[in-house]
């Protein structure tokens, strides 16, 4: 159940609530995730796997460039957010992405109205946005174990060359 976008390219947030509608149409349950996501390792793939699996189709959010560089730095990311949006949907197992400009995703939760909230287990439960929108509409949040020995920042470190030593 693949949202209609442009070539490689993100929804609108009117678009993502649209195909978040039109799954729970089809008696459907949409899951949401985000995350920066921005040099793609087996980590990001088991944890989107392991999302999808838990209703009918996936959206992701995925934080604009200006957002990464307010949380990780002014080198990040090394992809642009057209680039990770376009990674993201050629994996089988995502089925839609809009990018959101807000320091959470607060905003695109609660127009999109997931049936199921996915998060990392780094997570604590009473720090995952917008846990209060999916459970007061009946929804449910879940937090995935993350797989061990991957990260983007230390693939970043093992890539960059040490400098002055």
């Amino acid at each position: 159940m693949r949202a209609t976008k442009a070539r490689g390219g993100a929804l609108t947030v009117a678009a993502a609530a649209a195909f978040a509608n039109d799954v729970r149409a089809r008696a459907g349950r949409l899951v949401f995730t985000n995350g920066v996501f921005d040099l793609l390792h087996p980590g990001h793939i088991r944890y989107l796997a392991e999302a999808r699996a838990l209703g009918d189709a996936l959206m992701v959010g995925v934080n604009s460039d200006r957002s990464v560089r307010a949380i990780k730095g002014p080198t990040r990311p090394v992809n642009t957010e057209a680039e990770r949006v376009e990674v993201l949907l050629a994996l089988a197992c995502v089925d839609g992405a809009v990018i959101f400009d807000e320091d959470t995703p607060l905003s695109i939760i609660t127009c999109v109205q997931p049936d199921v909230l996915v998060k990392g287990a780094d997570w604590g439960a009473d720090a995952i946005v917008g846990r209060d929108v999916v459970e007061a509409r009946g929804g449910r949040v879940v937090r995935l174990p993350l797989a061990a020995g991957f990260s983007t920042s230390e693939l970043i470190r093992r890539v960059t060359p040490v400098t002055g030593a």
